[in-house]
């Protein structure tokens, strides 16, 4: 894999993975202390859906979306060969995250942020494992 692919998907998936840990962490919070508005949506969002507390969905956040992050950041960072697949696994957990999400709860323009950053992860994995390369070979 390139450098600047590694690093680029480096920085990428750990900036998604912190920011899916804090978001998990806001949203146990929030649920925990009553609190609303600001980083926790309304509980009216939960109905149809098999919560009753953003308490699960806040852990699946933090743990599932943002570990897997954390940990593909890591083992690409480290350029281990493992790195390739744990960063499309993490990628494809945060597309379907995305399409859950947007079931229940209205547009955010953070979605279509997080739905871009996901797509750039399986971008550049692709880039990385050299599926785009010009081909050298000439017809004759």
């Amino acid at each position: 894999m390139k450098r600047w692919i590694r690093i680029t998907l480096t920085v990428l998936s750990a900036a998604i993975g912190v920011t899916a840990v804090a978001g998990g962490l806001a949203l146990i919070i929030g649920a925990l202390t009553a609190a609303s508005g600001g980083v926790v949506p309304p509980r009216a969002y939960l109905g149809g859906s098999p919560f009753t507390t953003y308490v699960v969905p806040g852990l699946i956040l933090a743990v599932v979306v943002g570990g897997t992050h954390l940990a593909a950041s890591v083992l690409v960072g480290r350029e281990r060969p493992s790195g390739a697949f744990a960063t499309a696994v993490a990628a494809f957990g945060l597309l379907i995250w995305i399409f859950v999400q947007m079931m229940f709860i209205p547009f955010s323009p953070l979605q279509a942020a997080y739905f871009v950053a996901g797509l750039g992860e399986l971008g550049l994995v692709l880039l990385g494992l050299g599926l785009f390369r010009r081909s050298t070979a000439t017809a004759s």
